[in-house]
């Protein structure tokens, strides 16, 4: 994003580290995977964890996801 003098840095949505996918450490069940995506997308982690469920239920890659979800992305804080 390209600031003009006009914008403040208020103004800017980038921000250090705001667009990197972390668990959330907060909004979590399990292991803060569904909590960060949902902070990251701006979705309500509900979705998430139902997409995980369904997925779970047919077949079981919602939990190999889920799983290897945790292991890769890094906790915030």
């Amino acid at each position: 994003m390209i600031q003009t003098p006009e914008m403040s840095h208020a103004d800017t949505k980038e921000t250090s580290g705001s667009n990197q996918l972390l668990r959330s450490a907060t909004n979590k069940k399990v292991a803060g995977v569904a909590g960060g995506l949902g902070e990251h997308f701006e979705v309500d982690p509900v979705w998430f964890r139902i997409a995980f469920v369904v997925l779970a239920l047919g077949g079981g890659s919602g939990i190999l996801i889920y799983l290897a979800m945790w292991l890769i992305i890094p906790q915030r804080g």
